[in-house]
């Protein structure tokens, strides 16, 4: 097997033609690696690898292993040791092939079955959303990827980032849960703010909701990035206790069911602007109280309007 900074053409297989997988594989074809069969089972799936990988042929999960060096498993993380196992059970892990997953959760322990037959095991987490379309490719310059790697495979991993025009960042393995914990909580549930406040938006009568936000959210982002806390602005920052509570009152009347993320939200904001110094106890005080009534007096079966 050769270094793929040696020989750029790798034999690769992917199993699991989801958003991510098809995309990462495209993206290794681009740099010059073979893409020689994928395993997809939804009509989605075969739907990407028709778009993306064309050459490729698809093929059962254990074809796939059996006939490529760099095996990429990009099945959902659940599902990630069921296949590992079947795979190595199977005989369709052979020593020296490189097995490389792309969960976030998992590190090298996931791999232990394939580790165990000779396989030379990487975990490659790409730090970023993917839609599973070609508009991913041009998204992946720059992506930062999550690695966790035994030492004699590190040079290898770093040139496969490298291939994919990508950034390398170091896991260790008892690290993995918590490193993707981060991304989830800032990704996902960044997700599921903005959509509550173009929610708020829209009930106040605003036409166009994303676009009011746009210029907002991408300039808070980039304070926040930049700055950590230091970036907060807003009514609590300012310790303005009456512009909390008629916000409170407005979201119970219109949106109770965004209420419990504010008051979340509301109340860590406050402990980080206490414990530096901006709000004053007392009114930090004030505002606590405003949070709990909001809280106390919410309609226990708040749901979201569809």
């Amino acid at each position: 097997m050769t270094h793929p900074s040696r020989d750029p053409r790798l034999r690769v297989g992917v199993i699991g033609a989801g958003r991510v997988g098809a995309v990462v594989a495209a993206a290794l074809q681009a740099a010059g690696h073979d893409v020689v069969a994928a395993a997809g089972e939804s009509d989605a799936s075969r739907s990407r690898i028709a778009d993306l990988l064309p050459d490729a042929r698809t093929a059962k999960p254990t074809d796939v292993a059996r006939s490529c060096d760099l095996l990429l498993l990009t099945v959902p993380d659940d599902m990630l040791p069921n296949v590992v196992t079947v795979l190595s059970d199977s005989g369709a892990i052979r020593p020296g092939q490189y097995v490389v997953h792309t969960s976030g959760r998992h590190g090298l322990g996931v791999l232990e079955p394939a580790a165990r037959l000779g396989a030379r095991t990487v975990a490659m987490h790409p730090a970023m959303t993917f839609t599973g379309t070609a508009l991913d490719l041009d998204r992946l310059p720059g992506c930062v990827y999550g690695l966790t790697a035994e030492p004699s495979e590190r040079a290898f991993t770093e040139g496969l980032v490298a291939d994919l025009r990508g950034r390398p960042t170091w896991v260790p393995e008892e690290m993995r849960t918590l490193y993707h914990g981060g991304l989830a909580h800032g990704a996902n549930h960044l997700v599921t703010l903005v959509s509550q406040a173009m929610e708020l938006l829209a009930a106040a009568g605003c036409d166009h909701p994303a676009a009011t936000l746009r210029p907002l959210l991408t300039a808070a982002l980039d304070n926040a990035l930049e700055q950590g806390d230091s970036a907060l602005t807003g009514p609590i920052v300012r310790g303005d206790v009456n512009t909390v509570r008629v916000h409170l009152a407005d979201i119970a009347a219109n949106a109770p069911h965004t209420l419990p993320s504010y008051v979340a939200l509301a109340r860590d904001t406050l402990d980080r602007v206490v414990t530096d110094g901006r709000v004053l106890p007392i009114r930090a005080a004030a505002i606590q109280r405003a949070l709990e009534q909001a809280e106390q007096s919410a309609p226990r079966t708040a749901t979201p309007r569809r």
